[in-house]
Formats: C-alpha cells, sequence, structure tokens
C-alpha cells in the first residue's frame, strides 16, 4: 500500500515536473522565436523625440510656433515628484520595484477577464511596456505584439535608468488635443507648466493615457472627474499626497483651457501673420520638413514687431480705401442658420464658429439679428448687447451697392436692408471722433477684392523688418510679397539707368525723346510715354525723374538689352532675364522681395545684400546651425573700447556695382521724389526711390529707400485687371510715407554717403548745360561725375539708340501745351531743333509700359 502510494505520488510528481519542464520549453520556445527580430531598443537611449518648432522677436519673445506633435521636452529631473507620482499611481504603481512586467498586474487582469467572462478586459501593461509599444510596436491587440513588448521591457530594464525610462514616457505620451508628453498637455489644458500644476490637475493629465478620446474634460466631464478622483486616491495610497490633500483635491471643480476656465496659450501669442508663415516656407525648404515641425528649433526673426503692424495698417488702409471707391459690397458670403439666431448663446456659438477672418486689428465679426426699416441690429462677437443693441444705422451704407448673382450691381444702397439679410455675417468696426476718440458708430467693414504687398528691410544687413503678403493672412495665406510674380513697370527702369551709367552715360548725357516703332513678330510695338506726347533730346536725369519711356527704351538699345540683362541678374530681380527691348519697361514678371532686396543696393551704394527674415536658428541643443550676418566685428571681444569709438565691423560682402554709380543712380531716384513721379512723399530725410504703373495700371508699385532703409509696396488684383486712373505715386506713395513716418522715428536716416573719386559740376537740369560754379536756381542740380569723366554735356551730342527721330514732331516741354517759342539748335546730325526756353516740371504719372 504504501509501496502503491509512493509511486502514485511520484508519477503525479514526474508529471507535474514533466510538465512544467514541458511548459518553460515551450515559452522559452516563444521567447526564443519571437525575440530573434525584435527592434533594437538601444537606439532609445539617444530619444530625440519630434519637438515644437519656435519662432521669437528680437526681444526673444514667442511669436509663432509650429509642430507635426506637439510636445515640449522636459528631461527628468526638471519633472516635478507631483507629476511623477500621479502618472505611476495611475499607470504602474510598482513601476521602481518591477523588472519590466508585473506579475502580480497579469494574474490580477486575467483574473478580472475571467471573472467578467471577458466583458471586462483591462491591460496589465507597465510603463516600460508601454514605451516599447509607442516607441518600437504597434498598438494591435494581440497576443505576438504582448509577447514581444514582454520581451523588450526586459531588456529595457537592463539598459536604461528607471528614470531615463520614464523620461521616455513622460515626454512620449499622447494626451489628446495634438499635446504629446506632459509638458504641452499641461500648456494645453491648464495654460501652465509642469511645476505649475496642482494635485487635482497633475491627477487629472495621468487620466488621460488610458483613452485621450473618451475623457475630454468637456464632452466626457463626469468620466474625467471620476478618473481623477481614482487617480488621487491612488496617489494616497502610494505616499505621493496625504490625504487631507487628496480629498480637497477632489473637491475642486474640472477646470481646463476647453471649458473657458484659463485662457489658451496660443491667446497670448499674436495672430499667425504672412511673416512667419514665410520663415516656415523658407526654412522647410533649408532645413526640411520633418527637421522643421519636429526639430525643436529656436528662430530668432528679424521682424521689428511695432513696424510690422504699422506696415500692415499702411497697407489696409489704401486697400480699403481704393476698394471703397469702387463702391461694391460683397460682404463676407458667411451665413447663419435662422435656428441659431433664437438667443444670444446660440448665436455665439454659431457666430464664433464661423470662417472669416479675426486678424484685421479693430475689426470684429458680427451677425445680422434684425432689418428695421432703416438700420440693422447687430451682434458682435466678444462685445456685450446691451438694452438699446448694436446698429448699422442707414447713413453707413449709402457709398455701396450690392453685388448680385452674376456680378451684376443693385441700386445705391439707402438703408441697411439694401445690404443685409438677417443671418448675415459681416465685420464691423468702431468708429471713432478723431477730436477725442469718442465713440459714434458701428461700421460695416469688407475684406477688399483688390491686393497688395508691402516689406521692408535694412540696407545694410538684409534684416527684413516688415513684411505684409495681403489684406489679411487669415483670409488668404498667398503671400504676395514672396509668392506673387508681377510686372514691375517703370519701377525696373534704374537697373536700365544703372547699366547706363556703368556703360559712359552721366546723369546730364541728353537721350532723344521721341516716337519710337519696332517690328515684332507680334506686330509693330509702339510704346509711348504716359503724357502721350515727345519732349525731344533731354537730359537722362530727367528721364529718370518723368519715368520717360521713350528715353529710357532708346537708352536700352543704345547699351544692349544684353547688358541692361546681366545687370538685372546680378542684382537678383530676375534669373534668367530675357533680353527683349519691353522688358526694358519692366514687362518681365517678379517679386517684390526680389525689387526690394535690389534696391538696397542703391542704397548701401552697391554692395551685394541677402534679405533674410531670420537672424539665427539653433537646434533642440542650442546649437547654432544658421546665422545671417558673416561680418567680422574686430573690436567685439575688446573688454572696453575708447570713448567716443564704435565697433570696427568688416565687410566682406560683394560689389555689384560701382558705387559712384550708386551715388549717381540714388541721386536721380532723390529728384523722382523731390519733383518727379513720387513727389507727394515728404519725409524729414533724405528719401529716394521709383514708382511703377503697367499698362492699363494693372500693377501700382512703389520702392524707395532712406540711408539706412529700404520699403517697397505694389496692389494690383490676383487676377490682373485695370485700376483705372491708379498710378504708383498715388497709390503706393501714401503707403510708404505712412510707414517711414513712424519708422523714421526708430531708425533714423541721414544724407546719402557721397563716394571718393568723383566731383560735383552745376548742370541745367532742363537743358543739360553746364553752369557756373556759383549758378543758382529752381533749374539748377549738382551732379556728381566720376574724375576724368567726359559729361556729354549739351546738345551737341545725344542718345537715339540708333533709332531715327521724325521730322516735324510736335516737341514739349512739361506742361506746355503746344507753341513754337524755344531756341533753335543744331543736333549732331545737322538737323535743326527747337527747344523750349524753359520746361515747367508738373504732375506726371508714372509710365509703364505704354
Amino acid at each position: 500500500m504504501i509501496r502503491f502510494l509512493l509511486n502514485f505520488v511520484g508519477a503525479i510528481f514526474s508529471a507535474i515536473t514533466i510538465g512544467a519542464a514541458f511548459v518553460a520549453l515551450s515559452v522559452g520556445a516563444i521567447f526564443w522565436m519571437y525575440g530573434r527580430d525584435l527592434p533594437n531598443h538601444e537606439q532609445l537611449a539617444q530619444y530625440t523625440p519630434k519637438t515644437i518648432s519656435r519662432i521669437y522677436s528680437g526681444e526673444g519673445r514667442i511669436i509663432d510656433e509650429f509642430a507635426e506633435e506637439r510636445r515640449l521636452f522636459v528631461p527628468i529631473e526638471d519633472v516635478p515628484d507631483l507629476v511623477k507620482g500621479a502618472f505611476i499611481s495611475a499607470e504602474d504603481k510598482n513601476f521602481y520595484h518591477h523588472g519590466g512586467f508585473d506579475a502580480r498586474g497579469i494574474v490580477a487582469a486575467g483574473v478580472e477577464a475571467i471573472r467578467s467572462r471577458g466583458e471586462n478586459v483591462r491591460g496589465a501593461s507597465t510603463i516600460t511596456q508601454q514605451v516599447m509599444k509607442n516607441f518600437l510596436l504597434s498598438s494591435d491587440r494581440s497576443a505576438e505584439r504582448k509577447v514581444k513588448e514582454l520581451i523588450l521591457a526586459t531588456r529595457l530594464e537592463e539598459t536604461l535608468s528607471k528614470d531615463k525610462i520614464l523620461e521616455l514616457y513622460l515626454n512620449e505620451i499622447f494626451l489628446g488635443q495634438n499635446s504629446f508628453g506632459v509638458a504641452a498637455a499641461a500648456q494645453t489644458y491648464f495654460n501652465k507648466t509642469m511645476a505649475e500644476l496642482e494635485p487635482h490637475e497633475a491627477a487629472t493629465l495621468a487620466s488621460m493615457p488610458q483613452a485621450p478620446g473618451r475623457y475630454h474634460p468637456v464632452t466626457a466631464k463626469e468620466r474625467v472627474r471620476e478618473r481623477r478622483d481614482y487617480v488621487l486616491r491612488e496617489m494616497w495610497q502610494n505616499g505621493y499626497i496625504d490625504e487631507a490633500t487628496a480629498v480637497s483635491e477632489a473637491a475642486k471643480p474640472l477646470r481646463s483651457v476647453q471649458n473657458g476656465d484659463f485662457p489658451a496659450f496660443r491667446e497670448a501669442l499674436p495672430p499667425r501673420d504672412y511673416f512667419t508663415d514665410e520663415i516656415r516656407r523658407q526654412l522647410s525648404r533649408s532645413f526640411g520638413q520633418e527637421e522643421f515641425f519636429g526639430g525643436g528649433l529656436s528662430i530668432r526673426a528679424t521682424v521689428d514687431p511695432d513696424m510690422q503692424s504699422v506696415a500692415a495698417l499702411a497697407l489696409r488702409r489704401a486697400l480699403e480705401k481704393y476698394d471703397r471707391s469702387i463702391g461694391v459690397w460683397r460682404g463676407t458670403g458667411v451665413t447663419l442658420e435662422p435656428a441659431t439666431l433664437g438667443s444670444e448663446d446660440t448665436w455665439r456659438a454659431a457666430l464664433g464658429a464661423a470662417e472669416v477672418p479675426r486678424d484685421i486689428e479693430g475689426w470684429s465679426p458680427a451677425v445680422v439679428l434684425e432689418i428695421g426699416e432703416r438700420d440693422a441690429r447687430i451682434g458682435i462677437e466678444g462685445t456685450p448687447d446691451d438694452e438699446d443693441g448694436h446698429w448699422i444705422p442707414a447713413e453707413d451704407v449709402t457709398w455701396a451697392r450690392k453685388l448680385m448673382p452674376g456680378r451684376e450691381r443693385a441700386p445705391q444702397a439707402r438703408v441697411a436692408g439694401d445690404l443685409l439679410t438677417v443671418g448675415d455675417v459681416v465685420l464691423v468696426r468702431q468708429m471713432t471722433s478723431d477730436d477725442d476718440g469718442s465713440f459714434i458708430r458701428w461700421t460695416l467693414r469688407q475684406v477688399p477684392d483688390i491686393q497688395g504687398a508691402f516689406m521692408a528691410m535694412d540696407v545694410n544687413t538684409g534684416r527684413v523688418i516688415a513684411m505684409q503678403g495681403g489684406f489679411s493672412y487669415q483670409s488668404s495665406v498667398f503671400n504676395r510679397a514672396t509668392q506673387a510674380q508681377r510686372q514691375p513697370g517703370s519701377s525696373f527702369k534704374p537697373f536700365v539707368y544703372a547699366a547706363a551709367l556703368d556703360s559712359g552715360f552721366t546723369p546730364a548725357t541728353i537721350v532723344v525723346d521721341a516716337p519710337i516703332e519696332v517690328d515684332t513678330p507680334q506686330g509693330m510695338w509702339r510704346p509711348k510715354n504716359a503724357s502721350n506726347r515727345f519732349y525731344g533730346p533731354t537730359p537722362l536725369r530727367t528721364g529718370v525723374e518723368q519715368s520717360r519711356n521713350l528715353m529710357t527704351v532708346r537708352v536700352a538699345q543704345e547699351i544692349g538689352m544684353d547688358v541692361v540683362a546681366g545687370y538685372a541678374e546680378r542684382f537678383g530681380v530676375y534669373n534668367p532675364m530675357s533680353p527683349f527691348l519691353a522688358n526694358a519697361l519692366g514687362a518681365q514678371e517678379t517679386t517684390l522681395f526680389q525689387m526690394v532686396a535690389a534696391y538696397a543696393m542703391f542704397a548701401n551704394g552697391g554692395e551685394r545684400v541677402e534679405p533674410t527674415l531670420v537672424d539665427r536658428v539653433q537646434d533642440r541643443w542650442g546649437r547654432t546651425v544658421y546665422r545671417h550676418d558673416q561680418r567680422i566685428c574686430n573690436d567685439c571681444a575688446a573688454d572696453s573700447l575708447p570713448a567716443g569709438k564704435a565697433p570696427q565691423i568688416a565687410s566682406n560682402r560683394e560689389r555689384v556695382m560701382n558705387a559712384i554709380t550708386a551715388y549717381q543712380l540714388t541721386s536721380m531716384l532723390e529728384g523722382v521724389v523731390q519733383r518727379g513721379t513720387a513727389r507727394g512723399i515728404n519725409l524729414p530725410v533724405p528719401i529716394a526711390g521709383k514708382t511703377g504703373t503697367t499698362n492699363d495700371a494693372k500693377d501700382v508699385w512703389f520702392i524707395g529707400f532712406s540711408s539706412n532703409l529700404v520699403a517697397g509696396c505694389y496692389i494690383g488684383y490676383d487676377q490682373p485687371r485695370s485700376l483705372g486712373s491708379a498710378s504708383g505715386g498715388g497709390m503706393c506713395g501714401p503707403v510708404f510715407q505712412s510707414f517711414m513716418q513712424e519708422a523714421i522715428k526708430e531708425y533714423g536716416g541721414g544724407k546719402f554717403k557721397v563716394p571718393p573719386g568723383g566731383h560735383f559740376i552745376k548742370i541745367d537740369r532742363f537743358t543739360g548745360a553746364r553752369l557756373p560754379d556759383d549758378a543758382v536756381g529752381d533749374h539748377v542740380v549738382s551732379e556728381y561725375f566720376r574724375d576724368g569723366e567726359d559729361s556729354f554735356i549739351g546738345f551737341g551730342a545725344y542718345v537715339d539708340g540708333g533709332f531715327a527721330m521724325g521730322q516735324n514732331l510736335p516737341l514739349f516741354a512739361y506742361g506746355e501745351q503746344g507753341g513754337d517759342e524755344g531756341t533753335a539748335i543744331t543736333t549732331s546730325t545737322g538737323q535743326s531743333r527747337v527747344i523750349p526756353k524753359k520746361a515747367d516740371f508738373g504732375t506726371l504719372s508714372s509710365g509703364g509700359l505704354y
């Protein structure tokens, strides 16, 4: 009997031993089989997650940020113990005690699944396992993935410390609202840093890894509260907070940015604009999309926020002024459903969701709530309603006619109902008194159909301080400063004259202003002056100041379009430029960005300067990976400098044009502002510049500069069509004037630097004749000539470009209506011409492609 019992026990023991061995071998085989081709976990030691790239102003303020995954990386030593405790309590309370997986947790989860017959299946993954799943494996729920997860978790525990594993987890975990990592989530949900979080807020964040989509603080408020309170209890039981704190924190309401309890972090940033979006576009090309959106770059922008605001306002005023002169009401095209207008709460919610621009300073979205006999009642976003309500009176709409389907126009509006209907979403602003700023009424606004761009930069460093690529970025993200290809018209002419000055011409060289005919494959081309008149032999300076097309064509023909093209390409205006004669008048398209950069080289004396929107870029470790200014400062390393001595900066820039040529051209462009096509500009420092107006005034330009700033503007429809009688001086000139009035207060300006190697001679600007050194008068101008240069002074020799000047032409001095009074002279070819005794320089449009 005893032997039988011993044999029986021995058999059972053998069976158990064999079974255990079989199970062990089977498990070992499974782990061996799945452990052969696993990803390399050691790469996590060099963890570089996708993090936010941020753009800073010169003062160090964040002005924009870009991210594919919104993450702020925080080293584990900077993570507060409270936050660590919250996540460990919620996800893996034995984190510091297990070797990668929690056997007790796995058994408990299995028992619970059996008891519930599969209805209540919960994960038993440790933080280490979750790290493996998030970094190296998929999220599919399968036994194979679980086995691989266990294998990798044990390996990782042997490779990295517990704190390093926790650092990976807290920076990688997705917590909803495009927030990756706890630091970004703290900012997203509470607009706080991790160090500022209260225990109930840390517990709220720790509630979300389980299912971020199901734990929204507004739509699933009760579920989040229950989970938060559970985490608080676990934190108490695990010793991270005391019982009293757990109880008091659980009693606090669930607050969040999404519920309107805190301002959003994004609200503290200025609205995204053309400047920062252009930085995104340029750096994405330079560094690659992946690095820009995930590399955690720190980008120091060149923008001057105050000047950017001034530029935006100046351009918007010009565009809106033209738009209102057209007198057509288009509105926003957005209408709210009648059902949403029943209560203030519903119409405010619907208005808040309406897609209309909100980046126009002083403008607010509004909805038409009621149409009265003459006026219209509106509800305004961000403005409380009062007993009387807010109204658009009849006198505010009489400027416009409503645009009907098919682009037909309704009769002139007399009452608000002629333009508006109930439910229309409109844009409004306050009309205030010019005397004391007191409120007068609400007035309708609309985004103009016409568009334009403005840009300003430092002529010596290339730093772009302002760029406005349209009326409103939120209305149209297309940046017309850098992306719009437009005809520059007469604003291109300075490059023709620069080539001429380097080819032996002087500002006093006489050029024939007379009709030209050019036989082209498209037919006979007959360019004209804007005035449709001919002025005969005229000094080169006058051709620039009064934007004479015929003179420009003759100069281009004389020196050769290949030479002109070479200059345009050297200055970066075109790449390449087609050497057609019409392109001397700005027929070929370019961008405002390229034109402004090219004019900067006139202003700085002829040195190459590359425009930049970025001063410096640093990577996630603070290393500088790009710096724009490569000039060498010889004295900057010194502890001190003698009194009155400034640091000496050595320029290593390429010279693109002769310094004397640059000064001569700048002097002539000063004449454009003083008495030419841009004489409406009046500023306290010397200004030079050039207007531009293309055929039928489809594009109007002005680009001007002081001794240290260059700024340019163009205005036109996106689908080019005529602006009527508009001109560059009339439309873009005021934009430049408004901007530079403020810019000069900050950046100053002075006389343009005269280079060595030349001398001044007084010239009659009407005839080109040399005058005595003591000559004075309106007709006298001091021209700068190179030492030893033949100045081609007088009408004895003139340039005709090889084109004949017809007989018996009615030649005019500007401002004259005809007449035959004047001085008879004989030209170099023996022909007789009558030169007016005195030319009257009055108003003239800017010329262009006539």
